[in-house]
């Protein structure tokens, strides 16, 4: 009998607690859903945590930096580019190219972004991967499961695309990663094979037995909606297992290329006039680090400066590949980029989310020759 007069009591306790549990909202949450339309400015904002391993990165990391977060909600993020106020961005889950204006949120800017079948992917990585922009500030995009690059003729999901590459000596690429332009217009790309459904050597689809770096010597010339120049197509780099972030340095003398499994490291290149590389350097072997993560999208600053996804958060070297620091992330980094008119705000996606660092000295222009970005 007591049990029987106390159990309503306990029924009327679990339906409030219930209630009080669901109908709480945090103030960002609107900034919180991928698709929530206010900036998280002010809301998501912690002391920046940083592995701390040369006292030189203090000329570049300042006193009481802060992390922002600025949208989240998402599975896996890649490829961000600041371009036309707002930062364009790869939900490589989701099939589709993202933008996030600050005030506005986050809005579709193009889906399918990469496979387009009509049948279920059955892969985990179905979308468009890195982006960057040429010297007329057209978006170019590695396309990922879509197995090509490609290129907006302008920034509009409505544009002509141009396919600037899509095989090699009559063989699909694997599906391409990230990329970078040299100043003289070609256009340089890494090829694993994260893309494909099992992103394994070994998949059915796999047409090419070399995880490769390329180079597609006159793209910026390329007619718009003309087909590829696939014989121009040159294949770089053939003994990494699984090529992924890639960047030159700002003279353009070397350039810089990391792998992600199953060994953890950074590569330097030195590039020849023809465009060819030569004079492989490990610059830095991080197998060892089991936290989560792996070498990924990668970029310089002005002064050489290398900033890479990497075990833990973002890695900091020096341009000779010395670690200066590691900026710590809460989930596993995948790519960054610089923004903002003088180029000193870090955009890095992650799983989740997307993050903003201020930090002391300018990135280099994703546009060759550029004075910066809007």
């Amino acid at each position: 009998m007591k049990r029987n007069r106390l159990f309503p009591i306990f029924v009327l306790m679990a339906i409030v607690t219930f209630c009080a549990v669901t109908t709480y909202k945090p103030a960002s949450a609107a900034a919180q859903s991928p698709t929530g339309t206010k900036d998280a400015d002010a809301k998501n904002v912690t002391p920046l945590k940083m592995d701390r391993l040369d006292p030189s990165i203090d000329r570049i990391v300042p006193a009481g930096a802060t992390m922002e977060r600025v949208a989240t909600g998402f599975k896996w993020l890649e490829g961000p580019i600041w371009a036309d106020h707002s930062l364009y961005f790869a939900d490589i889950p989701g099939n589709r190219i993202c933008k996030w204006t600050p005030g506005a949120g986050v809005s579709t800017f193009l889906q399918p972004s990469g496979y387009k079948g009509s049948a279920a992917y059955g892969g985990p990585e179905p979308g468009s991967n890195g982006m960057t922009l040429d010297a007329r500030g057209r978006l170019t995009v590695a396309g990922h499961a879509q197995r090509d690059v490609y290129r907006f003729e302008s920034l509009s999901p409505n544009a002509t695309i141009t396919i600037l590459a899509d095989s090699y000596q009559g063989k699909k690429l694997n599906s391409p990663n990230d990329l970078v332009y040299k100043s003289d217009g070609s256009l340089y790309f890494t090829d694993p094979p994260y893309g494909l459904r099992t992103q394994s050597d070994h998949d059915p689809e796999k047409q090419l037995q070399v995880n490769g770096v390329y180079r597609i010597p006159h793209a910026l010339e390329q007619k718009p909606g003309a087909p590829p120049d696939r014989a121009s197509l040159r294949l770089l780099i053939t003994d990494l297992t699984r090529p992924n972030g890639i960047a030159f340095s700002p003279d353009e003398k070397y350039l810089y290329v990391n792998n992600s499994e199953p060994k953890k490291i950074w590569m330097r290149y030195r590039v020849q006039p023809d465009g060819s590389l030569t004079d492989a350097k490990l610059l830095y072997d991080a197998t060892a680090d089991t936290r989560p993560g792996a070498p990924d999208g990668m970029k310089v600053d002005q002064e050489g400066n290398i900033y890479s996804a990497g075990p833990g958060g973002v890695w900091i070297f020096s341009p000779d590949g010395k670690p200066l620091a590691t900026i710590l992330f809460p989930e596993k980094v995948a790519n960054l980029n610089w923004a903002g008119p003088d180029r000193k705000t870090l955009y890095i996606v992650a799983s989740s989310s997307i993050y903003r660092v201020r930090l002391k000295i300018p990135g280099d222009p994703v546009i060759r020759g550029a004075s910066g970005t809007k």
